[in-house]
């Protein structure tokens, strides 16, 4: 496991609009062998609004991970990938696009904006399990993640 994740609780944001989507997400994570504080928005104002700690979100921890999918309401995911990856003090947060869409212009555009990588959602509960068990292994199992240059970032 990661150095700094086996201190600590691994910090995890997940942007997504459809509920079923982010209990399927949430129920599949609380099987992680680490342990995990799952934080949720639905749209991409309020994805920006957590990560800058602005508003309700003044309290908020720097997540370790970010699950981003595309199709938001009132800012894309590409234009929040973009904004995280221009902004230094959370560009070095690794950003896994988590989307229904097969196109390959949102491929290489959510690349061509620094996603980490870029995941299809799966059909089936048992795919969407594989899958949170490989983020898992891979993200905080496997690298050594950015820390965050002070602890307020």
């Amino acid at each position: 496991m990661s150095a700094q994740i086996a201190r600590r609780k691994a910090e995890i944001l997940l942007v997504e609009d459809n509920p079923g989507d982010v209990n399927l997400i949430t129920e599949v994570l609380a099987d992680a062998t680490i342990e995990i504080n799952f934080y949720s928005v639905e749209d991409g104002v309020e994805a920006l609004a957590f990560l800058r700690r602005q508003d309700q979100y003044k309290a908020a921890v720097r997540p370790d991970l970010i699950i981003l999918d595309l199709n938001l309401p009132r800012l894309p995911g590409i234009e929040v990938l973009a904004e995280i990856k221009q902004d230094k003090k959370l560009k070095l947060i690794p950003v896994i696009i988590l989307s229904t869409s097969h196109s390959p212009e949102d491929i290489h555009q959510a690349y061509s904006y620094h996603a980490n990588c870029y995941i299809n959602k799966p059909r089936k509960i048992s795919e969407f399990s594989a899958i949170a068990e490989a983020v898992e292994k891979f993200w905080f199992k496997i690298v050594q993640l950015p820390l965050s240059e002070t602890d307020g970032w």
